[in-house]
């Protein structure tokens, strides 16, 4: 893993499409889903991070705090930024913001820990091969 600079950051807007949305409130309104907003930051976060592994790693989702403070509806542009907040060896904290044009509809924090994929392989292997309770 290459160093992960403090305050290094990636914003990515995205289109709130349809299956992104709520559907349970009923066709007019279908606004941005919390459960979708969480892997945006999380994909934002792992590809800000990409950057910095070497060949044969990755990175994996460790927590995830954010709030959903905003409706988004459906069509609408929102910019996800995120920034590094944290580094202690290959585990990394990054800070996020959602906006979404008319106002600011989420901030948190998301960890991610950099992996070699072989070692990973490995032990998911190993878990698979052992017998199910």
């Amino acid at each position: 893993m290459k160093t992960v600079p403090i305050g290094a950051s990636l914003s990515r807007k995205i289109v709130v499409d349809r299956d992104r949305t709520i559907d349970f409130l009923g066709e007019h309104l279908r606004v941005y889903a919390t459960p979708f907003m969480v892997r945006d930051v999380e994909v934002a976060c792992r590809d800000l991070l990409l950057q910095f592994c070497d060949p044969g790693e990755d990175n994996v989702g460790t927590g995830i705090s954010l709030s959903h403070k905003g409706s988004t509806l459906l069509g609408m542009t929102i910019d996800v930024t995120v920034n590094v907040k944290a580094v202690e060896g290959r585990r990394v904290t990054f800070s996020s913001m959602v906006c979404d044009g008319a106002e600011e509809i989420s901030s948190g924090e998301h960890g991610r820990f950099v992996v070699d994929i072989e070692k990973v392989r490995a032990r998911m292997t190993e878990k698979a091969a052992k017998p199910k309770a």
